[in-house]
Formats: C-alpha cells, sequence, structure tokens
C-alpha cells in the first residue's frame, strides 16, 4: 500500500466482525483498477490501519466493498463498477492535487 496508486479502501460497517475493506491498486498502463488486498474483520482492520497510517483515502460504500470482496486479490474490478470506482478513483486524485497545494511537502 505504500505506492500512491494503492489508494482506495471501503468499509462495510462499525460491527467489527462484519467488516469489510478492500484496497484497489491502479497502474493507467494496465486495463483497469485491481484488487490489491482485501479482507474482513481482523485484516479489514489491518488494511484500514495501514491505509490511515501512508494517508490513503478511505471510502465508505458498503453495497461496492460487499460486491468487490467477491473478487480475488489480483483481479481486475469487472467493467460494470468501472464507473463507480473511475469517480471514487478521480475524486481522490483532485483531492490529491488540491492537498499538495494546499499543505507543506512531507505532510
Amino acid at each position: 500500500m505504500a505506492e500512491s496508486n494503492d489508494r482506495f479502501q471501503n468499509k462495510k460497517n462499525t460491527n467489527p466482525i462484519n467488516k469489510t475493506a478492500i484496497a484497489l491498486g491502479y497502474n493507467p498502463d494496465e486495463a483497469a483498477p485491481r484488487i490489491i488486498a482485501s479482507g474482513k474483520g481482523y485484516l479489514a482492520d489491518k488494511i484500514l490501519k495501514k491505509a490511515n497510517e501512508n494517508k490513503i483515502p478511505v471510502h465508505k460504500d458498503e453495497q461496492l466493498a460487499s460486491t468487490l470482496s467477491k473478487l480475488d486479490i489480483g483481479d481486475y474490478i469487472p467493467p460494470e463498477l468501472y464507473d463507480v470506482v473511475s469517480e471514487i478513483l478521480l475524486f481522490v486524485d483532485n483531492m490529491d492535487r488540491i492537498k499538495s497545494k494546499v499543505l507543506p511537502k512531507g505532510e
């Protein structure tokens, strides 16, 4: 999760047993974003902790997390989710650009 393109998690709900987290990575040279981490419960907590430590934005969407959790690590997201995921990644990219203009380097 150290790469700048590995920047998206979904959190299912606040019950630690049912919590789901999915991390996506995107390389513009590839066809679509890929699942780079996926987990429930304790593993979801670890994924979210790693995201927070690396200042990776977390997007909360129970339905999307549930759908993405059915995919395997390394899988590309399916075409029917391109629009939803691209909107989220575009938002995150815009936030990164704004943050880089507002905050001093290293924050």
